[in-house]
């Protein structure tokens, strides 16, 4: 049977959609290094400036809030503005963010740049440049490969992550040369602001959109919105629960718990960033093999089962290994459920259901970090662990009931 020939357009259109993956990667790398050595020195610092538990859950809280309301304006108008534009102002938060934490003492001010800045306290893919990005990239690559490029997204987000991870024992060697400490953990900040620059360079390397007219009105959900609803339901209960244990609440307890250095800390999460990376490529070959919903369950129920275990036993080297553990296994679902809520909608709607199931994610994991820190404030170091772990299984079943019959096209 004879081959159809590839036009010169759809060339081209190849072409420019690897690209805009491989810009986006790029641009990925550069804030997820940065959100990985923020989240671990982010209690350090929080710590130094005079803040307790509670105050560091609040911090927590409060910066996932303003993320959650920053991504629902960036879903409402990702229509009607260039969304290469949007990118660009999203670096440039992130510059001025990484500025105010590096000249800012005032407790009340690091919790309003908490709240209105794009610092993360999860290290993860809670952030404004998010649905923008998935937007962007599930027009830039056919069904077939859908999966394997979020895989693929995610790999190299993780890998960023856990080199900043890494990097967060800095402040630990400058202050061997003298700097002040508090001095040490600003420093960092610059660079965040930094890496906040370059990234703008890169998005404004996209391609403009085409035939995106000022007046148009908002892309909203259609067809699609009732299973968009449930989808943003459950996965605000995955949320919710995360909340309990994002990374910098774990490093706040793996240093209250057991007196983990800096730089130890900063060694466990490279390793976990790892283990997170090198998920993604075996939960797309899985994926293809046993569905995407299957992989998000059969993947995320023995990670929050390791996550339970860690938070009770007493040996600091078996906390950790269970850690690892769960890091192996806790981001396979990464993938699979950004491709899943690309799959199962149609193409115009895919930016408004990338934030209508990013927002309520958001906003459920904005609130539980505020509980964990009154927790762990009270001397209930092992609650927020256990609640995280037994929430996200209930999750994970209630998940397979209700979506394990609605399949992609790709596994139809």
């Amino acid at each position: 049977m004879n081959q159809a020939p590839i036009s010169s357009a759809d060339a081209s259109a190849g072409k420019a959609g690897n690209a805009t993956t491989q810009k986006i990667y790029v641009a990925r790398a550069l804030r997820d290094f940065g959100d990985g050595f923020s989240a671990v020195l982010l209690p350090v610092y929080l710590t130094t400036s005079g803040m307790g538990p509670f105050e560091i859950g609040l911090f927590a809280t409060l910066a996932l809030l303003g993320s959650a309301l920053a991504t629902l304006i960036v879903g409402w108008f990702g229509a009607k503005i260039d969304q290469r534009l949007l990118l660009i102002a999203a670096a440039v938060l992130m510059t001025a963010t990484g500025i105010a934490f590096a000249t800012s003492t005032a407790i009340g001010l690091i919790l309003l740049i908490a709240f209105v800045g794009t610092i993360n306290p999860s290290a993860g893919t809670v952030s404004i440049f998010v649905p923008l990005e998935h937007a962007l990239l599930s027009h830039a690559v056919p069904d077939s490969q859908r999966t394997s490029m979020f895989a693929r997204y995610s790999l190299i987000g993780s890998l960023a992550a856990a080199v900043g991870a890494l990097a967060a024992a800095g402040p630990q060697y400058l202050t061997a040369f003298g700097v002040e400490p508090l001095a040490a953990l600003k420093a960092m900040f610059v660079v965040y602001a930094v890496l906040g620059v370059l990234g703008g360079v890169v998005y404004a390397q996209l391609p403009r959109a085409q035939n995106q007219r000022p007046d148009s009105p908002p892309a909203m959900l259609g067809p699609s919105r009732a299973i968009v609803y449930k989808l943003a339901a459950l996965f605000s209960v995955d949320s919710f629960a995360g909340g309990f244990a994002v990374q910098s609440l774990i490093a706040l307890w793996l240093f209250n718990k057991f007196g983990l250095s800096l730089a130890a800390a900063g060694l466990f999460f490279f390793w976990s960033g790892v283990l997170s990376a090198f998920s993604f490529p075996v939960a797309a070959w899985l994926s293809a093999r046993i569905g995407l919903v299957n992989t998000m369950v059969y993947t995320h129920i023995p990670a929050s089962l390791c996550l339970i275990l860690a938070a009770v036993v007493p040996n600091l080297t078996v906390a950790l290994a269970l850690l690892l553990i769960r890091s192996a296994l806790s981001q396979m679902d990464v993938p699979a459920r950004s491709s899943y809520v690309m799959a199962v909608v149609t193409p115009p709607e895919r930016p408004a259901a990338a934030s209508v199931t990013s927002v309520p994610r958001s906003l459920a994991s904005a609130f539980s970090p505020a509980i964990a820190g009154a927790m762990f404030a009270a001397g209930h170091n092992a609650w927020p662990l256990v609640i995280c772990g037994v929430l996200k299984i209930v999750y994970d079943l209630a998940l397979l009931w209700a979506f394990q019959h609605v399949k992609p096209p790709e596994e139809v």
